[in-house]
């Protein structure tokens, strides 16, 4: 089993909260956020199920949208995408960002989130080059605000979920 793979306490069959996943169900989940690449025969010597259990379950975890999709975790800097920031955008109304869909089909922005507070959303946007991350904050104008912070450094870029309430990994 994969060192970020969820181990349930002894004897514990479902887990805490209104998520419906049982025991089962979240080390499938921390085997493929560990590698989604695994094969179902693979999954399944690790989880201890036989490959169409695992199928059966990992299709139901798809269905309900458990599993949201499967991703590449890509070095934004080997990638060419060395500048990398925080924006974080004052803009309400119809002209709101979060109203128009054609940003989200600009390749520099990563993510979009709509946020409580002062401001509307945060992007993180990843650009080739400081002039090229200035012609994205050009093109946020027109919906608001923008306000920019610079990414020096990522400690902790991605970690899997788990399940809610349970220890992490370093406290077991």
């Amino acid at each position: 089993m994969s060192e970020a793979a969820w181990v349930p306490e002894p004897g514990r069959r479902s887990l805490p909260g209104r998520s419906g996943l049982d025991a089962m169900d979240w080390l499938i989940l921390g085997e493929l956020q560990a590698d989604a690449r695994v094969s179902f025969n693979e999954l399944s010597r690790r989880v201890f199920l036989s490959p169409p259990a695992v199928a059966e379950r990992v299709r139901r975890l798809e269905d309900t949208g458990v599993i949201a999709g499967y991703h590449a975790h890509v070095d934004l800097g080997r990638a060419g995408r060395s500048v990398v920031a925080v924006v974080r955008m004052s803009c309400y109304g119809p002209s709101c960002l979060l109203r128009s869909p054609q940003v989200r089909s600009w390749p520099e922005v990563l993510e979009i989130h709509r946020v409580t507070g002062d401001a509307c959303c945060l992007l993180r946007v990843a650009t080739t080059s400081m002039p090229a991350f200035e012609r994205v904050i050009d093109r946020l104008a027109q919906f608001g605000q923008p306000s920019s912070t610079m990414v020096l450094a990522s400690p902790l870029t991605w970690r899997p979920v788990l399940p809610p309430g349970d220890p992490t990994p370093e406290d077991l």
